[in-house]
């Protein structure tokens, strides 16, 4: 019987994990599936609960889960449990353990494919869920040098930003409600929804660009469409701009990693979800 993984999120409609995934399992010729898991935050517990099975090797976990699911796991990676986000579950033999491969992803795809090296820049971030808690963690660790966290609810950003200060004093962090301005940064980053397809958010943008550096990196964690419209006003401004396909396929390449222990083929995975997104 073939094994299975899955991603747990709700909801779903928008991912092409499972996609990519299952193209790299092809390729590998290895017997196992990638399924969607649409999960609702009430029934998380249960989800999560079936993953302690034979021949269920993990999950990955997505919006809105990343933050719940800690409480439901027996292990977390300590990088992980400092993030306060886990989005990759390995079973061990019943026992669940949880890691966050979105802020390696992120800086690798930040690297490879944005050109850009964080150390000593300045950057706004939009959002303080989980994915945004995996990116200022990332750029804290790679030695950014500010970092205005900018999210709706305010107390959420001022959490999230006391801890990536304890963790990383030499870090200038502050937040906000709304982006200052101008915006006066080396790269934006945005961690929220605004944006995705099949939402009531698609077409919209969580920032203007008005003031952006010519020069500077706009990245959209959103993924579908591959151009979203907040890339369209960057590349309108003189700014460099990058989708979240990248970071999207490098954690899924850690979470790979991660079940089977053997490298997985990226640029299968890269193949896959251009042609899911065309």
């Amino acid at each position: 019987m073939a094994s299975l993984i899955g991603i747990l999120g709700y909801p779903l409609t928008h991912s092409i994990s499972p996609v990519f995934q299952q193209a790299a399992l092809d390729h590998l010729g290895l017997d196992a599936r990638y399924l969607a898991w649409e999960t609702e935050p009430s029934k998380l517990g249960e989800r999560v609960d079936s993953l302690r099975v034979d021949g269920v090797l993990g999950a990955n976990v997505t919006i809105p889960h990343k933050e719940a699911v800690l409480q439901l796991l027996d292990e977390i990676d300590p990088t992980a449990q400092a993030i306060g986000s886990v989005n990759t579950i390995v079973n061990e033999g019943g026992r669940l353990k949880g890691h966050n491969t979105d802020a390696p992803g992120f800086l690798r795809g930040l690297r490879e494919h944005g050109a850009f090296d964080p150390k000593g820049k300045k950057a706004l971030v939009m959002g303080a869920g989980g994915s945004g808690r995996g990116v200022v963690f990332a750029l804290a660790q790679a030695g950014i040098e500010t970092v205005t966290l900018v999210n709706r609810t305010l107390s959420r950003a001022e959490g999230l930003a006391r801890e990536v200060k304890a963790r990383f004093p030499d870090v200038a962090i502050e937040a906000h409600q709304q982006a200052p301005h101008p915006l006066e940064y080396d790269l934006l980053v945005n961690c929220t929804s605004i944006g995705m397809k099949h939402t009531p958010m698609e077409g919209d943008t969580p920032v203007e660009l008005k003031g952006i550096r010519a020069g500077a990196l706009v990245c959209d964690l959103v993924y579908n469409p591959q151009e979203t419209a907040l890339l369209k006003l960057a590349k309108e401004a003189g700014a460099r701009a990058l989708g979240g396909l990248p970071m999207l396929i490098f954690q899924g390449a850690i979470a790979f990693d991660l079940w089977f222990e053997r490298k997985a083929p990226v640029e299968v995975m890269f193949e896959a979800a251009r042609k899911a997104l065309r």
